[in-house]
């Protein structure tokens, strides 16, 4: 089946009611359908390749541009306008489009026109009268339907290809575990680039019925109006968002007293953010887990699943195992090693990368997720560490997220990201790097005092070091990356 068939049947079901709300007005279906239709016509003119660009920011036009790209059979690059300028032109000189569907206010706020033979400004586009109607393309499963690219944690970022079939799959999956109504009412901050903020929060609830209320910045103040204005009923974001939130003192429990569904994703939730939470508004944040190459979601925690630090059971088709980092063994329950999955919803492999396709898989067909996780005796997944990240402090196995938890758990601390340097003697050591909030101060000795209550002696850092802002990507996600970068940076020039 192909993606967007289930989207256009929703909107003419729902053609004159409200199906989303944006930073520019509202959406009913009949809006975005003939919108999608006037697209179509502009990209169909000028678009010679088979993939097709869209950069827009996140709200209802973006998914507008996505609906025409299928339409016509084409597979949709969502673009990351939160790239620097190289990256982004090379994403999309490696996807070989022609064509890319934006905004002039896009463009102004990157300062960036990207080089490419056709830009279509959705914005100068003539909505007026009746668009070209047309018979949407079929697809089958095996089709391609987007194209994501992901940096993961070193090199260029690597086109993740998700067919019809694994979107479809994944938002079914989704559907089945939760059992979202046509009653509720999602709040949307999620950039649309990003595959959480694409399937769940843009293609599950446009297909499903599901009303949406996009806002293209995350403000935690006009997010928690938007909660109580649009009595929002799900409210899905990544963990630093939650602990942002955390810093409005004038919020309180009956502002969220609408929600039946707040989920944490696209990282690891800090338990001092989920206890903060629970303490002050009474709500119990429930984790979930995914990577872009799994569509997204593969595991999910319902309130009435509960258990700290799970990021729950997996979804249905979703099959999970844990294996040994060295043996590639099978481990039993409780045991920790790499996380490996199997589903409808994996991706075919990344775009025109043979070796490195066949790299993520094994021998019988399980994804190597590179992450480092545990499933306990009732099926629980809890992940504890990335395999690239993972530090060898003589000969012992330390995970940068175990040490972050400890600071992050710092009344001062408002965030916190641990890397590896190296050591010649250890082979490395961990170093870490602090954000504050706000009014508090930095004492790197009380820092390390308070790690060492919790650690292990070879699992202090150290360093602490102090950044106004930690480096973080499009979801709220610390950057270790880019935090060694700075070290190497220093390496090479010690008066930086």
């Amino acid at each position: 089946m192909s993606v967007h068939w289930p989207i256009v049947k929703s909107l003419l079901r729902r053609a004159l009611q409200d199906v989303a709300v944006d930073d520019r007005r509202v959406w009913r279906g009949i809006d975005i359908l003939v919108g999608a239709l006037h697209v179509a016509s502009a990209i169909e003119g000028k678009c010679a390749t088979k993939t097709v660009g869209v950069l827009l920011p996140t709200g209802a036009t973006m998914p507008i541009a996505a609906l025409a790209g299928w339409m016509l059979g084409k597979t949709v690059v969502p673009l990351n306008y939160l790239l620097k300028h190289e990256e982004l032109q090379y994403v999309i000189d490696d996807c070989e489009t022609d064509t890319i569907v934006t905004a002039g206010a896009m463009l102004d706020y990157m300062k960036f026109t990207p080089r490419v033979a056709n830009l279509i400004r959705m914005d100068e586009l003539d909505y007026a009268g009746m668009p070209n109607v047309r018979w949407p393309a079929a697809a089958e499963d095996e089709d391609l339907a987007v194209l994501l690219y992901t940096s993961g944690t070193s090199g260029k970022p690597k086109g993740v290809m998700l067919t019809h079939g694994n979107l479809v799959s994944n938002m079914q999956q989704v559907q089945r575990s939760i059992h979202f109504t046509r009653e509720d009412v999602m709040i949307g901050v999620l950039p649309q680039f990003h595959s959480f903020g694409l399937t769940v929060l843009t293609l599950l609830p446009l297909a499903g019925g599901i009303k949406v209320v996009y806002t293209a910045r995350f403000v935690p103040a006009k997010l928690v109006r938007l909660i109580k204005e649009h009595k929002g009923t799900v409210f899905i974001a990544v963990a630093s968002m939650y602990g942002a939130m955390l810093s409005l003192k004038e919020a309180h429990a009956e502002d969220f007293a609408t929600l039946r569904y707040i989920i944490s994703g696209g990282e690891p939730l800090s338990q001092a953010v989920a206890a903060e939470w629970k303490k002050r508004f009474g709500i119990t944040l429930n984790e979930g887990y995914g990577l872009t190459e799994t569509s997204p979601v593969t595991n999910v925690c319902m309130p009435w699943q509960y258990k700290a630090a799970s990021v729950g059971p997996p979804l249905p088709e979703v099959i999970e195992r844990i294996v040994d980092i060295h043996t590639g063994a099978t481990l039993g329950a409780g045991r920790e090693g790499e996380v490996q999955i199997k589903g409808p919803n994996v991706m075919r492999g990344y775009f025109k990368l043979a070796a490195e396709t066949a790299g993520a898989f094994t021998s019988d067909g399980y994804l190597r997720t590179g992450d480092i996780g545990k499933i306990d005796e009732d099926g629980h997944l809890y992940i504890t560490g990335r395999l690239k990240e993972m530090m060898i402090i003589g000969g012992e196995n330390v995970f940068p997220r175990e040490i972050e938890e400890v600071l992050n758990a710092h009344p001062s601390v408002a965030m916190a990201g641990v890397i590896g340097v190296r050591d010649p003697l250890r082979g490395e050591l961990p170093m870490a790097f602090v954000e504050m909030k706000e009014g508090a101060a930095f004492d790197e000795r009380d820092l390390l005092a308070w790690c060492r209550k919790s650690l292990a002696g070879y699992k202090v850092p150290t360093e602490i070091r102090r950044l106004d802002a930690l480096p973080k990507g499009a979801t709220g996600k610390v950057q270790r990356r880019e935090l060694k970068s700075l070290v190497g940076r220093e390496a090479q020039h010690p008066t930086l």
